[in-house]
């Protein structure tokens, strides 16, 4: 078994309206309460940080379930939504919809996009991150699937 350990530092100076800081290697920037839950809105907030590690997670293990299976692709954009519900006082994050739009090489067999198809798919149940928050919130996938012309 191998085992990697991530870590974040963050630094919050006040009380609940006041901006704080997070860092790690690679990422910096400003946190806070989002202004739809009553916070200033400044940088980023834990929601769109949940958000964000469910759509790079997925969309990253699509293009490598994608190159392992040498289906050749033109383009891989993606939008996602996070919802959150609130009901007398409790937040809860109820379900993330990644909406990707895969573009793929005109070359392909039949075989090949409905193997594309399928891994639009799997993706989702083999990211780490969709594993790691399942049974607290539904994660679905409304995928969009084109042939380039050639």
């Amino acid at each position: 078994m191998t085992r990697h350990s991530f870590h974040i530092t963050t630094d919050w100076p006040g009380l609940r309206n006041d901006v704080g800081t997070l860092s790690s290697g690679n990422l910096e920037t400003k946190i806070s309460i989002p202004p739809e839950m009553d916070g200033p809105g400044i940088g980023t907030n834990p929601d769109e940080m949940l958000l964000g590690a469910a759509a790079t997670c997925y969309i990253i293990t699509l293009a490598a379930m994608l190159e392992r299976s040498h289906i050749g692709k033109t383009g891989l954009t993606m939008t996602s939504e996070g919802i959150v519900e609130v009901e007398k006082g409790v937040i809860t994050y109820k379900e993330i919809i990644h909406r990707p739009v895969l573009t793929l090489v005109p070359s392909l067999t039949e075989k090949d996009i409905s193997l594309a198809k399928k891994l639009l798919l799997k993706a989702e149940q083999s990211c780490m991150i969709t594993r790691a928050i399942k049974g607290n919130v539904t994660v679905k996938v409304d995928p969009t699937l084109h042939l380039s012309k050639s």
